[in-house]
């Protein structure tokens, strides 16, 4: 047992080579990880890593959707928990357009404690 929980230690604090927060390793940001890097590199999300403040649509990825990718924001904190709560809604409310679309799927965090630990793990990116 004893064995166990020191390699499960082990692989909590670093996966693919960087250093992970303790939220990470509780489980919440793992959902975040089937589409997005916590670097600049992209997957089918953009890299996460310097998220917090920055303009949407602001980085070199080439999948954003148009209205993600015509921006007017930034994501700071409110915006990160709109989107992280409702994403199909967040879009229409932050670009002021009823008719926009984001391609990612809603995530529904949308407890205040759960998106607190998001952010705290973005911000420490």
């Amino acid at each position: 047992m004893k064995k166990y929980l020191m390699i499960a230690a082990a692989a909590a604090t670093v996966i693919s080579g960087m250093a992970v927060t303790e939220a990470y390793a509780s489980g919440k940001e793992k959902k975040c990880a089937a589409c997005h890097n916590f670097d600049a590199s992209h997957k089918v999300g953009p890299g996460l890593a310097g998220v917090v403040g920055r303009a949407a649509g602001a980085t070199d990825f080439a999948k954003y959707g148009k209205d993600v990718k015509a921006g007017g924001w930034n994501w700071d904190e409110a915006n990160l928990r709109a989107w992280m709560c409702d994403s199909k809604g967040a879009i229409k409310d932050l670009s002021g357009n009823a008719k926009a679309k984001t391609k990612m799927a809603n995530q529904k965090v949308c407890k205040a404690a759960d998106q607190d630990e998001v952010i705290a793990f973005l911000k420490g990116l």
